[in-house]
Parts: C-alpha cells; structure tokens; sequence
C-alpha cells in the first residue's frame, strides 16, 4: 500500500489581501518566516506540501459541488442549502457571491504559495534532483490552479512572482496570455521532470501532468486563440496516458465506488484523505459529497437516519433529462452510481387508511421500505399499484425537491456516526476511463470519429450489462458532440466535470435552456464564465473590470 501524501500547516504565503489564511493543520510550525524556513531542505519539503493543500478547500466540499454541478443539463436543486444561484443564474450570482469570492482566493492562495516555494527554492541546498522533482510538482499545482481560473473566470491576474503582505495592484491577462506563460510551460517542465509514480500517493506524476496538458490544449482548442495543434498534441499525450504507464479500467464499473478499492488501477491523479485524520477533526475537510445527492430518506415510514444510506441533505437532484441517458437494459452505469431501494432500519406497525392515504402492512427492519423504480425499468407504478404494496414507491411522475433517485457514488458507511459530515474517501480529480472519452473528444474535433468511436466503445464496453457487450457498440456516424457530452454523463455523472464540459464545449446556454427547467428562464450567454468576485474589484488600486453581462 502506498503511503498518502498528507498536507502540513506552513507559514502561508499572502496573495493581495489574504494574508491570514491557514493551510491545512497537521503539524503547526510556528516562529519561522517563508525568507528563513523555505529556504532550507524540511522547509521546501513543507512548502510543496502546503501547495497541494489548496485543493481540499474545493473539492470534496459543497463549493465544488454548487460550482460544478449546478446550472447544467443534468444537474438540478434540491430543496435544502443555499448557492442555488447556480442553478438559477438569477441576480444573486454576482460578485458578492461567497463562493465565487472562496475560489477566486483559494486557487490564487494555492498558486502565491506555488510562487514562494518556486522563487525561493534557488537558495535550498539539497540534492539537485530532489529539488527538481518538488519545483516540478509545485509548477503541476500552479498550473492545475491556473487552469482552474480561467476555465471559470476567463481573463485575470497573472503572477508569476511571490506576492508578501498586502498587494494593492492587480492586472487582468488574457486567458491565451495564462494558457502560454503559465499553464503550457509548467506543464511541460512538470512532464519533463516528474517522475511516472511516487512512493506518496496522491502527489503529481508524469502521467498526471500529460492529462492536465492535453486538457488544457483541448480546452484551448475550442478557443480563438488556440494553436493549430492543440487537438492532436492533446490527442498524443492523452494517448500516453492510456497506453504507457499501467493503467487499466477495473472491469466492473461498480468496483469503482468501494470504499476499500480505492487506490487502484484506473487513478491518474486524487485527493487523498486520511481517514484517521478526518475522524479525528485533525482535517477539517474531508470529502462531504456523499451528503449532497441523496433524497429525504430519513423521514419516511420504516426509516431513519443511519450511517449506510447517508446524511441526506438534499442538494442536488437529477434533471428529467439526466434520467433518459442509460438503456438500463444493456448498460450498467445506472445500477451501478443510483440507489433503488432502501431497507427498513425501524419497526414500522401497520397504518390504516386516512384520507388519501392507504392502509399499510406493518414494516419488519430489513423489509423494504422506500422503493424508486428509476428510469427505464419497471416505470409503470400506477396508484393503485402502490397502494397496494406496504412500502412507498415514487414512480419518476412523483420526483420534486425532497423525492428523487439518490445518487450513491460517494456514499461513506465507514464514517464513525451518522451525523459526521467529513468522509474518509479520496476526491478523483483524473482517472483512465475520462482519459479515453477526452482523447474521443480531441478525435472528434479533427474529424476523426472512427477513432473517437473506437475509444467510446472501450468505455462502452466496461458498462456493458454481461451479455450486451455487442448491443452496447456504436458506429462512427453515431458520434458527434451530443453523443460524447451524453457519454460522459453516463461515465462520469456527480464526478465534478459537467459545468466545465460544458463550459469548454460551448454548449453550457443551449443544453442547460432545453434541460433544466429553473435554469432556462435566466441562464445567458455572459454565464460561460463567472463574475469577478467584489472583493478583488474593491481592494485593487483603481478597480478591476467587472466580466460582461454581470453588474460591476
């Protein structure tokens, strides 16, 4: 088993005003300055660990989930929580948005700190290629961070340089200024020296640094100013990663999701969590996601709240459109990222009828209790049907804010009780399986659909309820844009990507008009990025341009 890289609390690097900011506590290390500490061997070493610790304030945590998964075609509010501004693209997603204003400043703290270990790392002595290997992962994480910037914000501040105490001035670059003097180069010097594995799980690798690179050019290829290349340079390296370093799918797509398989064959690149350090408050993070796509289990008849079926708080349900994606009869992705039926965790004793209710059966823990069919199979629930069973069924015309299929990709049952929201799961931020359907996209914008079809295939072909692997195949003529952002939701469905797919695609306005209902009336074509967040407009000398279509 290799060991996890765990991240230490350093002397925080200040970006413009943010210059109380902690990393995450391991180890506090006091009574040292960045001039002092970071330039000594322990001292680089914790540096580069504080950088990768600007991740876990984003994924895993309700920010991340409001930011990527509301507001598109498959992804709809619930009824509990707030940000639903993302889904609605209404007057509050503004500036003043508090998540707007947390990523903006947790992505630029992660990339100051990049700036600090890289500037200082001249004065270290240590061995030269240990220092070249942790520059590299420092680059890896700046250019991750960038990437992250200007795929939500579009143009912004571009810094290269250790920013210390409070900055005032600020510029606006262009995203293709960024993409050229930021996020290609790191990337290349990150391939150029990181190794293909670490002995510490969850650092940067080659192969993690040839996926961000290939995604970055194919999402520079959609662009006016992308390089003629971008595609098939993007198509190589993404065809590296899947040939070259031992990765392979697990051959059931269910084996993905156990809690106790975590590290294996298909992980490019994750945010590791320590279970031990999320149950003990050591981290405060942890990856809460399991709690976010689940239904109001908790108060029907026969259950209560437990630890195998999850804290539901409701936030994100699945639109009309997501639930057409599968043929359940022939693929298995479904089966395996949704639950169906929970069990009965209390005695429940017979009910009579009362108004428009039924009289029920009494409930024994273990009968079922709550069923929903889910697309596709088994649908036909009529209300006499129901009332005639002794659990309750919601049939896909009964599904509103509290009622709906749950997705259970992230469900945590080693959690030490059921109220600890922080669970113990690693975030997968790149896996094989997204490997292939990317270099299918890179395919088909070169026009290429044979090969993008070949590639979809494998993917197809993993999912494949056993014996329909032939009826799972496509043909190069069913390729096309549509088709791809479908498959991806099938494979990829609550994994953190769609806004961004959509986003880089340019199909975010007209997929989320024709397929989420409290979207379509707001969402405008100024949405394919977000607002500058009105703390940076307010503390910058002068101001800071505001993006197009939002109020400044």
């Amino acid at each position: 088993m290799n060991r996890k890289i765990y991240l230490i609390l350093v002397l925080a690097l200040a970006f413009i005003t943010k210059s109380c900011d902690k990393f995450i506590e391991e180890e506090l290390i006091t009574d040292v300055s960045a001039a002092s500490y970071y330039t000594t061997e322990s001292g680089l070493e914790d540096g580069v660990k504080a950088t990768y610790s600007s991740l876990k304030p984003f994924y895993g945590q309700e920010i991340g989930a409001a930011m990527t998964t509301f507001g598109t075609d498959i992804w709809q509010n619930g009824a509990d929580g707030g940000h639903k501004v993302f889904n609605f693209y209404d007057g509050g997603l503004n500036g003043s948005e508090s998540y707007i204003r947390d990523s903006w400043d947790t992505w630029y703290r992660g990339i100051n700190q990049a700036n600090g270990v890289i500037n200082r790392a001249t004065d270290v002595e240590m061995d030269e290629t240990q220092k070249t290997l942790r520059i590299a992962e420092v680059r890896f994480l700046r250019a991750f961070y960038y990437f992250h910037i200007v795929t939500t914000f579009g143009d912004a501040h571009l810094s290269l340089e250790e920013t210390q105490g409070i900055e005032v001035e600020a510029n606006k670059t262009s995203q293709s200024e960024i993409y050229s003097q930021a996020i290609v180069p790191d990337l290349e010097f990150a391939i150029a020296n990181l190794p293909e594995e670490q002995s510490d799980y969850g650092r940067a690798t080659k192969p993690a640094a040839e996926f961000l690179l290939a995604k970055a050019l194919l999402t520079r290829s959609y662009k006016s100013f992308s390089e003629g290349t971008d595609a098939s340079r993007a198509e190589t390296l993404f065809g590296n990663v899947i040939n070259n370093y031992g990765f392979s799918l697990l051959p059931n797509f269910a084996d993905l999701w156990d809690i106790d398989n975590q590290e294996n064959s298909e992980m490019v690149f994750v945010q590791p969590n320590s279970k031990s350090q999320v149950d003990s408050g050591i981290d405060p993070f942890g990856h809460r996601w399991h709690l976010y796509f689940l239904h109001e289990y908790d108060v029907r008849r026969g259950m209560t709240r437990d630890i195998t079926n999850g804290r539901p708080w409701k936030r994100h349900r699945p639109t009309d459109f997501m639930l057409t994606l599968w043929d359940r009869t022939i693929d298995s992705r479904y089966e395996s990222s949704f639950k169906h039926v929970w069990f009965a965790n209390k005695d429940e004793p017979a009910t009579d009828a009362v108004g428009d209710e039924p009289a029920r059966a009494a409930l024994a823990i273990g009968d079922t209790a709550i069923y929903i069919p889910g697309p596709g199979k088994d649908i036909d629930w009529p209300q006499s049907r129901q009332d005639a069973v002794p659990y309750l069924v919601y049939s896909n015309d009964e599904y509103d804010e509290r009622r709906f299929p749950s997705m259970n990709k992230w469900i945590d049952a080693t959690r030490p009780d059921r109220q600890k929201t922080q669970g113990q799961r690693d975030f997968i931020l790149m896996r094989l399986a997204d490997a292939y359907l990317l270099r299918a996209e890179a395919r088909l914008s070169q026009g290429n659909t044979t090969g993008a079809a070949e590639d979809i295939n494998v993917i197809r072909t993993r999912a494949a309820v056993p014996g329909q692997e032939a009826a799972v195949q496509i043909t190069p003529a069913d390729v096309d844009l549509d088709f791809l952002l479908d498959e991806r939701a099938r494979e990829l469905v609550g994994e953190g990507h769609r806004w961004w797919d959509l986003a880089r695609t340019g199909t975010l306005v007209e997929r989320t008009r024709l397929h989420n209902t409290g979207a379509a009336p707001n969402i405008q074509d100024y949405h394919i990025v977000r607002p500058i967040p009105q703390n940076q407009i307010d503390r910058t000398l002068g101001g800071y341009a505001q993006n197009p279509g939002y109020p400044q």
